[in-house]
């Protein structure tokens, strides 16, 4: 297992302004400058449902990193789908022209998990290792030993860097560091056994908790890693970096989640009744924008409502939409009780589907959501219906008439998704 060691770098901005170029710089050469001469690197990034300053750190780390033998950038997908070589030019913020000419010597690859060809087996992780993991929490459903799979890709190079922003995050806490090589470019029988893990926990459990089951769950498996990991961690406020780790993927992950801890988290005092929670663009299908349903659930009081307002939205799922709506959306003990008719359905994809739909309750057959979850997309009221969700028009939504109600109770988000709310005095979660 991987020991965490000393930083090679970090720069932190103080409350309310953000790092200059020159910083970034700075703490990019000190770390990288002249450290792997002739190596073959791999940088994995994220695609464009995160926000991070993309171009300017593909622009400096070339810049730092010009005497690499290879420098390649994979985008760590998870199961999101695959961009397209224009998407790919956009998300680092090149030309076309600079491609092909500037930038022609770098290599620009999507990660295929559902490409057997494309993964590689590590090892696996046994159910009694699992089991230990999840403590209580642990359910027949997570199944037997995991076989740990990863993009080949990961194995041809000297060393892997991950350029991570770190956010609260529903499934595992919070997001960044090893959550790059697993879920990022793993294979499926992890990122399932991860996600449901999340679910079983439940996401008001997880949201904004630095160490929990399902972080041990992905350290587990990439310390079956053998080629060495640097991670480039960060914090983004706005459109820029607040601050900035460079480490083991360890020492910097645990630097930046304490200070996402401090800079995207919203205290409230009192819990809200309804929340108009606007997903941004950037989440162009529900399976991304239900981000403005977690980032609020904490916040909402018993019996609550969450309204995810996406005008643009339209889609629930490009690549697991069929399966999304076989089950719909349920919270996690409906799962659970149907287990038999739904096992065959994907454990991410249920996992989602409580995640969406929130935590509560069965009783006489009959679940009792806590909250309770509406679209205002373009997704019509019939498939609401048949998703197990409330509808709205959002044509007949003023986002300007919920603004500066929070006297009453009610709350507008415009950029919902990576702020986390949470209360000073947390309810009793339900129960596990």
């Amino acid at each position: 297992m991987l020991q965490a060691q000393t930083l090679m770098a970090q720069q932190i901005a103080p409350a309310g302004e953000l790092l200059s170029e020159a910083r970034i710089r700075d703490a990019l050469a000190q770390a990288l400058h002249g450290k792997f001469a002739g190596a073959r690197l791999l940088v994995l990034m994220p695609d464009h449902t995160r926000t991070l300053p993309l171009p300017q750190l593909f622009r400096l780390l070339t810049e730092s990193l010009s005497d690499a033998q290879t420098l390649d950038f994979m985008v760590a997908l998870g199961t999101h789908p695959p961009l397209s070589d224009e998407a790919l030019w956009r998300l680092v913020g090149i030309t076309p022209e600079a491609r092909r000419d500037q930038y022609a010597h770098i290599g620009l690859f999507n990660h295929a998990w559902d490409d057997p060809q494309a993964l590689a087996q590590l090892g696996v992780i046994e159910r009694a290792q699992v089991q230990a993991i999840s403590g209580d929490v642990w359910h027949e459903s997570l199944g037997g030993d995991v076989p740990i799979r990863i993009n080949r890709a990961a194995l041809a190079y000297d060393h892997i860097l991950i350029l991570s922003p770190v956010f609260p995050h529903e499934v595992i806490g919070f997001s960044g560091g090893a959550k790059y090589l697993f879920p990022g470019i793993s294979g499926a029988e992890i990122i399932n056994v991860s996600h449901w893990l999340g679910a079983l926990l439940t996401v008001r459990n997880v949201i904004g908790i630095k160490h929990t089951p399902v972080r041990a769950l992905i350290q587990a498996a990439a310390a079956l890693l053998p080629t060495p990991v640097v991670l480039i961690a960060m914090t983004v406020e706005g459109a820029g970096l607040s601050s900035l780790f460079i480490g083991d993927y360890l020492t910097a992950w645990e630097a930046a989640a304490d200070h996402s801890a401090k800079r995207h988290i919203t205290w409230l005092d009192q819990p809200v009744q309804r929340v108009l929670s606007a997903a941004p663009p950037m989440y162009d299908e529900l399976w991304v924008a239900s981000k403005a349903m977690y980032k609020l659930d904490p916040a909402v009081a018993d019996g609550g409502e969450i309204i995810i307002y996406a005008p643009h939205l339209a889609t629930v799922s490009h690549v697991h939409g069929a399966h999304i709506f076989e089950v719909g959306y349920h919270i996690r003990d409906y799962i659970l009780h149907h287990w038999e008719r739904l096992k065959h359905i994907p454990l991410g994809v249920l996992a989602h589907s409580t995640h969406v739909k929130g935590d509560g309750f069965m009783q006489h057959g009959i679940e009792h959501p806590r909250i309770k979850v509406a679209l205002a997309t373009q997704i019509s009221a019939a498939d609401c219906a048949r998703l197990n969700l409330g509808y709205y028009d959002y044509q007949g939504l003023d986002p300007m008439t919920w603004q500066g109600r929070e006297s009453e109770g009610v709350l507008y988000v415009p950029k919902a998704g990576e702020m986390l709310y949470r209360l000073r005095e947390v309810p009793h979660a339900a129960e596990s």
